[in-house]
């Protein structure tokens, strides 16, 4: 006999069909699938769950959802919360999705554009002052140089701490016709 009521059946399909796919999302950000399932599964509760509650829900280990919750409030899209007469802690997801966005594009530039040039500059540092070959050399790393400079600038303006910079470019982005 089916459920008279199968909408928490429902509800629960669609929040486990959402954590799948924001897992999967979360390798194209860098991230792990496990991180990425546990900040799902925060957002997509919208209350506050506590460790057991993760590895529950997940079923995942203890070790896995305390790094990822650690991972998450480090990032700044999770943060710990309590509840009066309770001792376990309890963790929240932002629920703004810009703030999400803001910290995935900071992580991001941290992470990659960052050393990327860190390591550009050092190698054009390398045949600074040299001529012949190595004028072209250092012509296309100043190219390169220049190129990434522009993306870490227009990167800080996007994860601004107003959070403006991003919503607006994304909001101009999107009226401007192909």
């Amino acid at each position: 006999m089916a459920p008279t009521n199968p909408q928490p059946d429902t509800l629960r399909e669609a929040q486990d069909r959402f954590i799948a796919t924001w897992g999967q999302m979360g390798s194209a950000w860098g991230i792990s699938r496990t991180m990425a399932e546990v900040h799902a599964l925060l957002f997509i509760a919208g209350d506050p769950l506590c460790t057991d509650d993760v590895m529950d829900r997940l079923e995942i280990s203890r070790g896995s959802a305390s790094m990822s919750l650690r991972a998450l409030v480090e990032w700044g899209v999770v943060s710990r919360a309590h509840k009066r007469g309770d001792r376990k802690e309890y963790f929240s997801a932002d629920q703004d999705v810009w703030t999400l966005f803001r910290a995935v594009v900071r992580e991001r530039m941290k992470r990659e554009v960052d050393p990327l040039l860190a390591s550009l500059f050092e190698i054009r540092d390398l045949t600074r002052g040299m001529g012949g070959d190595a004028s072209e050399h250092n012509l296309r790393l100043d190219e390169l140089l220049q190129f990434f400079e522009i993306v870490q600038a227009v990167g800080q303006r996007f994860i601004s701490p107003n959070g403006e910079g991003l919503q607006a470019a994304a909001e101009i982005l999107s009226k401007t016709s192909a």
